[in-house]
C-alpha cells in the first residue's frame, strides 16, 4: 500500500501518532475494499484553509476540511485533505470533545470522501456520523 503524508503549513503541527494514525486510515481503506494510491494531510490555520476554499470553491466561509479527490479509478484513493487546526480546536470545545478525538474525527471523515460517501442531505450526514463513529471505535 502506497504512503500517507502528513505536513503542516506554518505555525508547525505534528501529529501525535502519526504510525498508528497511517496504520488506522491503511485499514479503513482496506476494509472498505479500496487499495491507496497515495494520501496527503496538511494541517494549517483557518484563513489558510479559509483561502482555498474560496479559491477552489467559491465559498467564503470557514471550514474544518477540504478534501481533494484524485481517485483514478473506483478501486483506488488518492487525494489531498486540508485541516485547520484551529477550527478542529474550536469544535472540540464546541463539541464537548477532546482534540485528539475530534482531530481523528475530521482526518476520518476526509479518507471516507475519498471512499464515496457523502454529507450533502439528512440521511447522507447521518450515515457519514455513523461511519466516523464506527472507524473512531476502531481507534482504541
Amino acid at each position: 500500500m502506497a504512503a500517507i503524508n502528513y505536513f503542516s503549513q506554518k505555525p508547525r503541527f505534528k501529529l501525535a501518532q502519526p504510525r498508528k494514525t497511517t496504520s488506522w486510515i491503511k485499514n479503513t481503506i482496506k476494509h472498505e475494499g479500496k487499495s491507496l494510491l497515495g494520501l496527503t494531510y496538511i494541517f494549517c490555520t483557518d484563513e489558510y484553509l479559509r483561502q482555498i476554499n474560496i479559491e477552489f470553491l467559491d465559498h467564503k466561509t470557514y471550514t474544518d476540511i477540504i478534501t481533494f479527490n484524485y481517485n483514478p479509478s473506483e478501486k483506488e484513493i488518492e487525494g489531498e485533505i486540508y485541516i485547520s487546526v484551529d477550527r478542529v480546536r474550536e469544535n472540540a470545545k464546541t463539541f464537548k470533545t477532546d482534540f485528539p478525538t475530534e482531530l481523528n474525527r475530521v482526518m476520518i471523515h476526509g479518507v471516507l470522501h475519498l471512499l464515496g460517501y457523502n454529507d450533502k442531505t439528512k440521511a447522507e450526514k447521518a450515515a457519514m456520523r455513523e461511519k466516523e463513529d464506527a472507524c473512531l471505535s476502531l481507534w482504541k
